[in-house]
């Protein structure tokens, strides 16, 4: 886990799940609690895992699926006492509560922290989406809080920002969910008989959005969509995947024709999001909070740069 030290009145802490790039989080000033994923009992910080190549050939050659888990009060303990005794209010954004139990174990240092007589000092704000969602909302509380605003102000800038968040992403196979338990299993091989390559959405829980029957027409149907949400009048865009990098290329390449301007990151997802969707998984959509020309020049990373090569998370 990192955590970041600032001047600013509010600090924004989030968790791994988001993977941002390097740049993004010393830009700023975002502090971080990561998650933990591993095989037979051996659970390790997420934030650990360097070399996803190597990850994602075990998981495809393991006949068993890795463990996830959420960070401990302790962990998130670790990243609050600093910050809280240098004078700074919290605001900590992270994954969605059902898929993930990191919300909760937030919430319960927040109190431990009250306890310490710095009652309202942390605020736990539940995402209600992951992965690339939960980026986009955390580097507009960063920014929020980089121009002086308050707790309360940034708590509600990431409520409306919400609002007008959507995230699609693909998937390869549907096998990792039905091991994982996150789809039935009669679902998942009616699915794989047909070929179909299910769009989804991060919000509360993983929900379906649409079904085609091949992984380039789900490619045009992610296309189409940022398109679409061009139109409907989003700001900034993302795009993540996992062992896709041509595929998140042509996405991004597809992004600039649609906004006009370079993506807000493109990041590779990791060990916990991979332990649940498995290698292929590619992710596009918005944010709504706007970036100007410097922001963006700072923050965009290509699919292949060291930067972007970040570990990430789904349900532990």
């Amino acid at each position: 886990m990192s955590s970041a030290a600032g001047s600013g009145q509010v600090a924004v802490v989030t968790d791994t799940t988001a993977y941002l790039p390097p740049a993004l989080i010393e830009l700023y000033d975002i502090a971080q609690v990561s998650l933990y994923v591993g095989w037979d009992g051996d659970l390790r910080p997420e934030s650990e895992y360097t070399d996803l190549d190597a990850f994602y050939a075990r998981l495809r050659d393991s006949p068993s699926l890795p463990t996830t888990s959420q960070p401990s009060v302790g962990d998130f303990l670790q990243v609050y006492r600093p910050l809280v005794s240098a004078g700074r209010d919290v605001a900590s954004v992270h994954i969605a509560e059902g898929l993930s139990g990191t919300c909760q174990s937030a919430r319960e240092a927040a109190q431990a922290i009250a306890r310490e007589g710095h009652a309202g000092r942390v605020a736990v704000h539940d995402a209600a989406t992951g992965a690339g969602g939960l980026g986009c909302l955390v580097v507009g509380a960063a920014r929020m809080a980089q121009e002086g605003a308050t707790l309360q102000e940034t708590l509600a800038s990431l409520s409306a920002q919400r609002k007008t968040l959507e995230l699609w992403f693909c998937l390869d196979t549907l096998e990792y969910l039905r091991r994982g338990g996150r789809i039935g299993s009669a679902a998942a091989i009616a699915g794989m008989a047909l070929k179909i390559k299910p769009i989804l959405t991060f919000g509360t829980e993983i929900a379906p959005v649409e079904r085609v029957r091949t992984r380039r027409r789900a490619l045009e149907r992610m296309e189409r969509h940022l398109h679409e949400l061009h139109d409907r009048g989003a700001t900034d865009w993302i795009v993540q995947h996992a062992q896709a990098p041509e595929d998140a290329q042509r996405l991004v390449a597809e992004g600039r024709s649609a906004f006009g301007t370079e993506p807000l990151f493109c990041t590779e997802v990791g060990p916990v999001l991979g332990a649940h969707l498995g290698a292929g998984v590619l992710v596009g959509g918005v944010g709504c909070a706007p970036a100007s020309g410097a922001q963006r020049a700072g923050s965009a990373t290509g699919t292949d740069s060291p930067a972007s090569r970040t570990s990430g998370a789904a349900r532990p």
